[in-house]
């Protein structure tokens, strides 16, 4: 037999191709960090619940999930920062109603389509907002929340976690539907709001329930109707819109995770199957229900239906309020 010897050796392996060379989609997924943007700032129901999930979508993943807050133009920020980055598995979306279903039709040039520029992958829940004043407020319902705007000489200020927010489009659709002399004061996220609103420099607010339940219990602040259709287990005594009889102020904002559009499908379910477990879980069940949130199971086709009817139940409804981004 011919000996093998290293020119033999040098030859055959310039042959084969170098392991440097071999494409990233042979490599297992995932094999290095993986980013969730959160397109509000740190304190809001969308960052509370992105921080949540974490620790289980990273035991589940096997790689560190980094919350990746991306505040800014009605969650549309954080919104293109997704829709552009590469569809390989390491950037995903918190997604809500703001970037996904409203945002998008406040802006003249869009920078993404809500439906085309993303893979919805899995459903989480939704989220009711809620009127809240501060106590100085002399009102307890809806109807004199709306005689006391009435009664002011100037325009009455009225806050959101940010443009394009849904308290932000509630706020609007109240003030024009009801026809109240009222000022949007946009924030970045629930969190700056919060400390205004309590030291009584902003006197009313339309925002998620999850982070006024606590200052409402407190009696530091008044609760006096959330958008939701039913009432809420977390605050059982706050009544609805609709049983304050504003019915056309029902809106409740959804949470799920996204992903650029053209993420392969293996990678898709794979991520979908892990936040099922997450959810499943019966220690993240109950902090997701006593925030307020009503969870619900999807598969991806029906998250990707859902939000397609997001879409178009609610650009109409943006257009006519008048809101603008920028």
């Amino acid at each position: 037999m011919k000996a093998f010897n290293r020119r033999d050796f040098l030859l055959a392996s310039a042959s084969l191709p170098a392991l440097h060379a071999l494409p990233a989609f042979a490599q297992a997924w995932p094999n290095k960090p993986i980013r969730m943007v959160v397109t509000f700032a740190p304190g809001g129901s969308s960052d509370i619940v992105a921080r949540l999930l974490q620790p289980g979508l990273q035991e589940k993943l096997g790689q560190p999930v980094i919350v990746d807050n991306k505040p800014g133009a009605g969650g549309t920020i954080g919104g293109a920062d997704v829709a552009k980055s590469a569809a390989d598995g390491y950037t995903f979306l918190l997604s809500n109603t703001a970037p996904i279903s409203i945002s998008p039709f406040m802006l003249t040039q869009p920078t993404y389509d809500p439906i085309k520029s993303f893979a919805h992958i899995g459903y989480i829940g939704a989220v009711p907002n809620v009127f809240v004043v501060h106590p100085s407020v002399p009102a307890k319902t809806v109807t004199e929340l709306v005689a006391w705007i009435r009664a002011q000489t100037k325009p009455v200020n009225f806050g959101s976690g940010g443009v394009g927010s849904i308290g932000h489009i509630v706020g609007e659709l109240f003030k024009t539907e009801y026809k109240l002399n009222m000022e949007h004061v946009p924030y970045r996220g629930s969190g700056p709001m919060a400390a205004d609103l309590l030291g009584g420099t902003l006197q009313f607010a339309i925002d998620t329930l999850t982070q006024n339940v606590p200052h409402i219990k407190d009696g530091k602040l008044k609760g006096i109707a959330v958008t939701s259709r039913a009432r809420i287990g977390l605050a059982p005594d706050i009544p609805t819109v609709g049983e304050a009889g504003f019915p056309k102020l029902v809106a409740e904002n959804f949470l799920g995770i996204s992903a650029p559009a053209g993420l392969p499908n293996d990678i898709a379910a794979k991520v979908h199957a892990a936040l099922a477990d997450v959810l499943a879980r019966p220690d993240i069940a109950k902090r997701l229900e006593d925030m307020g949130v009503a969870m619900q199971r999807k598969s991806m086709a029906e998250f990707g239906n859902f939000v397609s009817k997001q879409v178009t139940d609610w650009a109409p409804v943006v257009k006519a309020s008048g809101a603008k981004l920028g």
